[in-house]
């Protein structure tokens, strides 16, 4: 069985996460797209209603074939102190049963832990474990700031522990 890393991520914060925890733990990586335009104002302002209603939206790739995969990270910005649309979506859709899952969010003030919560609600629904789970501030914070806290959490929770 193998690790895999996906994620969503709008402003690239996220990413940034996802990236540096798959190249430190050697995890295959897949980038969720949100394909509903959410930019400006409004769209900030219906992104956050869609994300607090868990309402479904456009993913790209729809669907992932995670047969071959044991341990699974979901990683997602926070949104009013929920989990993206884009995220919800994928894991409504996924086949978890017998799968160890980690769950990260990243969020510019609070709202993570709310986040984390409702994620690990919807995956153990669908059959998975939840091994672990974190979020991180990244507000006003450099890449190298990211990175660095990235590589942190990964060594204080051991998560290399938990590959596959």
């Amino acid at each position: 069985m193998k690790t895999i890393i996906i994620y969503f991520s709008e402003s690239g914060k996220t990413r940034i996460v996802a990236k540096t925890l798959s190249e430190s733990l050697n995890t295959d990586l897949i980038e969720i797209k949100d394909l509903k335009k959410r930019s400006g104002f409004f769209g900030k302002v219906f992104s956050s209603v869609d994300a607090f209603r868990e309402n479904k939206t456009e993913i790209s790739p729809s669907n992932i074939d995670l047969s071959e995969y044991g341990l699974i990270y979901f990683g997602t910005p926070t949104w009013a102190s929920n989990a993206s649309p884009a995220i919800i979506t994928l894991i409504d859709k996924c086949d978890l049963r017998g799968k160890d899952i980690v769950l990260f969010a990243t969020m510019n003030g609070s709202g993570g832990r709310s986040a984390i919560e409702r994620m690990s609600e919807k995956v153990q629904a669908r059959g998975a474990r939840v091994v672990e789970s974190f979020t991180i501030k990244t507000k006003n914070k450099s890449v190298e700031k990211i990175e660095e806290d990235s590589l942190n959490i990964a060594k204080l929770l051991d998560l290399s522990l938990y590959n596959y």
